[in-house]
């Protein structure tokens, strides 16, 4: 394979234990959370004490050569920034780790301030859990503003995913109007599959904002492998802002309950609507660039005992 992959959308936890609009996500065993009150299966079935570590993630990684991979975080999880900095030190060269602050309540400046001194060169924000049943955090509020103006001060990169369709893109074209040199890279595809969700392609028509396709093999979970109507939502992404505005991302582990990690990704290397060049911007290349990946490891193919 002739192809430098970077993951720019997956996930890292010790432990799920947290509650989101009042309902609670615990871990269980054989890989199943408690998950707003149903049991859902979040990991794979084998990885039964639910921890989702760093060592587990490179297995994969190394065996789908996959290089690097930014680590994102989710309020579903729980904050896992203590852990997240321990993997970011042991690994500098194979992960880029998230901080997430917890915007849906006030002192979050303080917060955001805080992990950048700590050393996290990206935050994330999952915006669309900002829209509660009781109240909604605007993007464009002061506290939220000044959280973005100093993360462009510092160089810290924005990583966030919104709310379906347009929910939220005003928003963020205020944002990036206000802060043209912040970096930002908005997941999940743009939350493709659902209404309106070139509106939020079109905003990496700016100059420092990017799309990572996180989750869209669970976005196009029902047609499953290989995913054709994924590519073609890549195709159509391509003409609204171009082939250099678009990244891989696997959002692992949800997604390897029911398919491999190299499934993810392998739709791509396999389809004939898009061209060489266009892949190795997709997979790797573009990632590479923009979260500042200097020299991805090159990792060999390990045959199947099946082959």
């Amino acid at each position: 394979m002739d192809y430098t992959v970077i993951d720019a959308h997956a996930h890292l936890w010790l432990r799920q234990d947290t509650e989101v609009n009042g309902m609670k996500i615990r871990t269980m065993e054989g890989g199943k959370s408690l998950f707003m009150g149903e049991v859902r299966q979040m990991l794979p079935p084998f990885m039964t004490d639910g921890r989702n570590t760093a060592e587990i993630f490179l297995s994969n990684m190394d065996y789908a050569q996959v290089s690097a991979a930014v680590i994102t975080q989710e309020y579903i999880d729980g904050s896992q920034n203590d852990y997240l900095l321990e993997v970011q030190a042991r690994y500098p060269d194979r992960f880029l780790c998230c901080g997430l602050i917890d915007a849906r309540r006030p002192g979050y400046y303080t917060e955001a301030a805080t992990l950048m001194e700590q050393g996290f060169r990206a935050i994330k924000i999952p915006a669309g859990r900002l829209i509660m049943p009781e109240q909604r955090v605007r993007l464009t509020n002061r506290e939220m503003m000044e959280v973005f103006g100093l993360m462009e001060q510092q160089g810290c990169l924005l990583s966030i995913d919104l709310a379906d369709g347009t929910e939220q893109t005003d928003e963020m074209e205020e944002v990036i109007a206000a802060y043209p040199n912040l970096k930002i890279a908005i997941g999940h595809f743009g939350m493709v599959t659902r209404p309106g969700w070139q509106e939020q392609i079109k905003l990496a028509r700016h100059k420092h904002v990017m799309i990572e396709a996180g989750g869209i093999v669970w976005l196009f979970n029902d047609e499953f492998y290989p995913f054709h109507g994924a590519i073609w939502a890549i195709r159509e992404a391509i003409a609204l802002a171009g082939i250099e505005k678009l990244m891989w991302g696997s959002d692992y582990p949800r997604t390897i309950a029911a398919i491999t990690y190299r499934m993810s990704y392998d739709f791509i290397v396999r389809t004939n609507l898009l061209t060489e060049e266009e892949k190795a911007l997709f997979l790797g290349g573009n990632a590479q660039a923009f979260y500042g990946f200097e020299s991805p490891i090159a990792l060999p193919y390990i045959r199947n005992m099946s082959e």
